[in-house]
């Protein structure tokens, strides 16, 4: 058997993009399944799609309206029952990345992204207001009043800045991304691709 340390890819996400809902639902069980380690970094894609002028969905209502059905159609081939359409766009968008930025810091970041979008897309509460936040951080053994304040502090919100610009620096567009060394593969339907390309890469290496 091979000693070779298992791939690993970066994982870049942000709560509030649509699509990334599919993936957060799905990656611990594709991780179990294919060995890979995805390290969950989250950044604020909304900073960089604003200075791309790339807003995608507002005013646009038929590209809305088959982003909810792709959704819809793609869900429950992960076993996943959202309720259709979700509320969008977030009004908190920062400060639920932010709690992100915290929780990746503090090892906590998968289950509170799992948590917060599952209470997005299946209950129709907003991540990063009330009731969601703090029902999503007390689901995970974490205290909101303890939280909430420390996510908006200097610190995180440098972290927050500093992993935003480190997404910009490696090309990263849109979310969800995936970074297998120096590729980028951009959206949920290429999560097979970057673990397919990780483990290329690491036959050859």
């Amino acid at each position: 058997m091979s000693d070779a340390p298992l791939p690993e890819i970066d994982f870049w996400f942000s709560i509030g993009s649509t699509y990334t809902y599919l993936s957060v639902m799905r990656l611990p069980d594709l991780a179990a399944k294919t060995g890979i380690t995805f390290n969950w970094r989250p950044f604020s894609v909304r900073a960089i799609m604003i200075e791309q002028k790339n807003i995608p969905f507002v005013g646009k209502p038929a590209r809305t309206a088959h982003m909810w059905r792709d959704i819809a159609r793609r869900a429950p081939y992960y076993g996943l029952s959202p309720k259709i359409p979700a509320p969008y766009p977030l009004e908190n968008f920062d400060l639920t990345n932010q709690v992100a930025i915290l929780a990746a810091q503090e090892g906590w970041v998968q289950d509170y992204t799992r948590a917060t979008y599952q209470r997005w897309f299946e209950h129709g509460e907003p991540a990063g207001s009330d009731p969601n936040l703090s029902t999503s951080l007390n689901a995970i053994g974490q205290d909101p009043a303890r939280v909430i304040p420390a996510a908006q502090t200097e610190f995180c919100l440098s972290a927050y800045t500093q992993a935003t610009n480190q997404a910009r620096d490696l090309g990263i567009f849109g979310a969800p991304s995936f970074i297998v060394g120096s590729e980028l593969f951009w959206g949920d339907d290429r999560i097979e691709d970057a673990v397919d390309w990780a483990y290329a890469q690491q036959a050859v290496s």
